[in-house]
């Protein structure tokens, strides 16, 4: 009677994914999520784009289902904790923002909502408006390479907060999918630009171009 239906499969659970679902993305993260830490700006992914991942995060930014980022989060953050990649330094969460129009419409940033399960766990601080999208940008997926790193010029601005006081400690992006890179590469470089040190992004998937699942 207290069970709630599975946002992806629709399947009655008492959690936020039946466990069915949960199995199937569980196959889906990879067994070696650093695999893209040695680039110029390191990528840590969770797990590979495709399958149970690809249409998760697609019922979560397309059908209302801001639920499904908190277990993907959390998930996240314990590959995170559990790589060592840290290590003594000190981190500062910031999401990749959606344009506010964008937002608008879709009632919620999915990065935000991620990097919240993901700080939970992590307990490194989030600063939620770290960047800003000032320009509205077409969606990536239906852009070649070349395309997408020119869609995104002039996309982002380093957020109010960030502006007033820098923080003492290393930027740590996060996005819910890395593929050409050409959205966190835009991201970073407003913040190198600002004199803020980016140590990485972190992101639910990567691209099969990218990485080798398990």
């Amino acid at each position: 009677f207290m069970q709630s239906q599975c946002p992806i499969c629709q399947r009655q659970t008492p959690e936020v994914l039946c466990q069915y679902c949960e199995r199937q993305l569980q196959r889906c993260q990879l067994d070696r999520a650093r695999q893209l830490w040695q680039s110029e700006l390191p990528v840590f992914a969770w797990g590979s784009y495709g399958g149970a991942v690809k249409r998760s995060l697609a019922v979560l930014k397309y059908d209302n289902q801001p639920q499904i980022a908190q277990p993907l989060g959390r998930w996240l953050g314990k590959a995170w904790l559990n790589s060592g990649l840290a290590g003594d330094t000190k981190l500062t969460v910031v999401p990749i923002p959606l344009h506010a129009n964008k937002q608008r419409q879709r009632g919620y940033n999915q990065a935000e909502l991620l990097a919240e399960s993901f700080c939970q766990i992590t307990r490194l601080p989030l600063q939620r408006q770290g960047l800003e999208r000032v320009r509205e940008t077409e969606a990536q997926f239906s852009l070649g390479a070349e395309e997408r790193e020119k869609n995104l010029q002039s996309a982002f601005a380093v957020g109010k907060r960030l502006q007033k006081s820098r923080p003492g400690a290393s930027v740590l992006l996060l996005d819910d999918i890395y593929t050409t890179g050409a959205t966190a590469r835009a991201a970073a470089s407003v913040l190198r630009r600002q004199g803020i040190t980016v140590y990485g992004l972190v992101a639910i998937a990567a691209s099969g171009q990218n990485v080798s699942s398990r």
